[in-house]
């Protein structure tokens, strides 16, 4: 039985490389993590975007003119490969892992939510380690989530997790542009405090996703009122996710 419960959430940039193309040896490493992680008694609930990305790689160029929809194609298409990619990943490890596509209404009070958590709880019980992301496929309404980073603290709130872990391209917020010699790494950050002058020059948007770093850190601060810690980090480096699970100074700390 697991002793802590942390959500990882992964986005496109750190899985991609300048080719948009899925590095193999990163989902790996991100794996490889969360099985060690399991074995001191800490399990994971994985939030993963590359759906869409995946899809591109599959079908190529695509002739829908409209944008929805055709991510909604790329994404239909990349889902299965991307839980083909980690099922194989997770079997090297020993390990099962499951696929769960949440909608907005599923985090409403009422039935949805209570399925929700009893799916997320039910796996988690027997090891296998959930691994979510938004039905791009369907999810173009009012359903939408802002991003996979909304759709992570979401989840942490809703299974009381004990931390929540952003992976980026970065290092974390910086207080000016990440690429400037000027800027520093900002090591910790309270829930309410604003960091909109800093935002402004590093907010940098996901090839394919819809996610920048002021999205992190508006749902990083939502998750770190609800007393969870939140890191904002680079996942492209060997050991982060272990690092900061061990108390390291890495990345940007979103907590009370």
């Amino acid at each position: 039985m697991y002793t802590e419960k942390i959500v990882i959430k992964v986005g496109t940039n750190v899985m991609t490389n300048k080719d948009n193309r899925i590095v193999r040896p990163v989902l790996r490493r991100l794996v490889r993590q969360i099985a060690e992680l399991y074995e001191r008694g800490i399990i994971t609930i994985l939030v993963s975007s590359g759906s869409v990305i995946a899809g591109k790689e599959v079908l190529g160029k695509s002739n829908i003119n409209d944008r929805t929809q055709r991510r909604q194609v790329y994404s239909a298409i990349g889902q299965p490969r991307m839980m083909r990619l980690y099922y194989n990943i997770f079997h090297d490890y020993g390990m099962k892992c499951a696929q769960v596509l949440p909608t907005k209404r599923d985090f409403s009070p009422g039935v949805h939510r209570e399925n929700m958590i009893n799916c997320c709880e039910g796996l988690l019980s027997e090891g296998v380690i959930p691994i979510a992301n938004e039905d791009d496929a369907v999810s173009v309404t009012m359903s939408m989530f802002s991003d996979n980073d909304e759709l992570a603290s979401l989840i942490a709130q809703l299974m009381n997790a004990d931390k929540l872990i952003i992976l980026t391209d970065i290092d974390g917020i910086y207080s000016g542009h990440p690429d400037s010699e000027a800027s520093d790494l900002i090591e910790h950050v309270d829930p309410d405090e604003n960091l909109d002058k800093y935002i402004k020059d590093s907010n940098k948007k996901e090839e394919e996703g819809r996610g920048g770093m002021g999205s992190k850190l508006d749902y990083a601060q939502q998750a770190a009122a609800k007393n969870i810690p939140t890191y904002i980090a680079n996942g492209k480096r060997d050991n982060t996710i272990i690092d900061i699970i061990e108390g390291k100074n890495i990345g940007t700390k979103v907590a009370l």
